[in-house]
């Protein structure tokens, strides 16, 4: 008799500390399921603060590497997708200081340059390049974005991108609730008279980190961690 495949472990239907207790057992399943629910945060999180692809993908490959071969270090204070987007934030900004030593985090915010959108009309529902129309307008708000200032940047990827509550950003950022409400409201200024009122929901698919792109980085990782894959 042919022996049943164990099930699919997700993020979604296990607590933490089953998946950390899994994955420190060195469970392939587990770490993938850790990945997978936590790529596109991490993903974001990094290019938000480097504003490039492929070293936000670096990040988050040196992220989980580093995350994993220190699990026990995890005590269970804040949730595992905060901790590793903590993990992940310290890497990306690791690398911003050694591109930009002479820049400190603390006077990025005095600066509040005017994001530079190209205009892009909308395609009609019946426009056979309505598909191609809407890549370029997700290029216009991914462009709009990057124009942030840094300290608004995050906090915009935060709140509006992925969706966390104020309190959750608060946290990951180490801001007051009350900074965490001020800069979304001056991101959504510099950003709104471009782009929000052209495009609205789509500004929530901008940075899309799933599919074989996702999968390639979890493969890359499992390897980089010696598994066998």
């Amino acid at each position: 008799m042919r022996q049943a495949q164990a099930p699919e472990i997700t993020a979604a239907g296990t607590d933490d500390a089953e998946l950390v207790r899994r994955s420190l057992a060195r469970d392939e399943a587990a770490v993938r399921a850790v990945m997978q629910a936590n790529n596109r945060r991490l993903f974001r999180l990094a290019r938000g603060i480097l504003r490039n692809d492929a070293e936000a993908e670096d990040v988050v490959q040196d992220t989980y590497v580093r995350a994993f071969t220190h699990l026990e270090q995890f005590r269970g204070n804040s949730s595992l997708s905060t901790w590793l987007s903590r993990i992940a934030m310290n890497e990306a900004l690791g690398r911003l200081r050694r591109q930009r030593p002479s820049v400190e985090w603390s006077t990025l915010e005095k600066s509040v340059p005017e994001a530079q959108i190209i205009p892009f009309p909308l395609a009609s529902p019946d426009d056979p390049e309505k598909s191609m129309a809407q890549r370029e307008i997700q290029h216009v708000v991914e462009h709009a974005i990057d124009e942030l200032p840094e300290p608004f940047r995050l906090v915009f990827i935060t709140r509006v991108m992925e969706g966390m509550n104020v309190e959750e950003t608060a946290e990951l950022l180490g801001l007051k609730p009350e900074t965490v409400k001020t800069r979304l409201h001056r991101a959504r200024n510099l950003l709104r008279d471009n782009v929000e009122k052209k495009i609205g929901p789509v500004v929530m698919e901008a940075f899309p980190f799933a599919g074989r792109r996702c999968e390639r980085l979890t493969e890359a990782v499992l390897k980089r961690l010696g598994y066998s894959t």
